[in-house]
């Protein structure tokens, strides 16, 4: 036991921790679990990650740096022809944030839940680097700061919304509850919500598409000069 916990770093406990959650949720993850995982007492994991919330928080930067790694590899060709840069670079960062959803769907909540509930001043560089990405790419595209102030709420909201309405329910695997349930239907009358129920049996993944259009008509809408009203 005591080699094994020589051997333990705190990239090794954060990896361990990312694949249980993407095998079982995060609902199982837990310090005593996480241990088991790694063959090693709970009380060994302290040293690498201070508490759940801390490993919580080293998730979230894992995550973002596996982002950062996914933009780096696409950096060269992953403009649009004709579609100005900063617009361009907005689509490269949400396309990327898909992806990394995508490959990790059992971890989405951490990119939105965790951000919320966190204190601002625990969050990993490498996301306040993103934010910072972010605000510049509206500032190149013309936007002052109150108005790349309100886009950057707007950008980050749709990108997180659409992510956890997409994937979330591909959280719960493949036996989980069907949309009725998970939406909170199971008890509501039929013939209360008839459109809705309809739309949930019609309604699939948008996929990335869904993503590019609903950016597209987000960011036409914030792009949009400011029309003074007169006095």
């Amino acid at each position: 036991m005591a080699s094994r916990e020589r051997r333990l770093s705190r990239e090794r406990v954060r990896a361990a921790a990312l694949a249980l959650v993407d095998r079982e949720g995060l609902a199982a993850l837990s310090m005593r679990r996480l241990g088991a995982e790694l063959g090693v007492e709970a009380m060994a994991l302290y040293r690498h990650a201070g508490s759940k919330d801390a490993l919580l928080d080293d998730l979230v930067e894992v995550l973002y740096l596996e982002l950062e790694q996914r933009l780096a590899l696409d950096e060269e060709t992953g403009h649009v022809a004709g579609v100005p840069r900063w617009r361009s670079e907005l689509h490269r960062i949400g396309r990327a944030t898909y992806d990394v959803c995508l490959a990790h769907p059992r971890a989405v909540p951490l990119f939105s839940e965790r951000m919320l509930t966190a204190p601002r001043t625990r969050r990993p560089l490498v996301v306040v680097k993103g934010h910072e990405r972010v605000l510049a790419l509206l500032a190149e595209g013309g936007l002052d700061d109150a108005r790349a102030a309100v886009a950057f709420r707007a950008f980050t909201g749709w990108l997180l919304g659409y992510v956890a309405v997409e994937l979330c329910p591909a959280s719960e695997g493949p036996d989980g509850p069907d949309p009725a349930v998970w939406l909170g239907l199971r008890h509501v009358p039929p013939d209360e919500v008839p459109g809705l129920r309809v739309a949930l049996v019609l309604a699939g993944r948008d996929g990335p598409e869904g993503l590019t259009a609903g950016l597209d008509a987000l960011l036409d809408h914030l792009g949009r000069p400011v029309v003074q009203e007169p006095e």
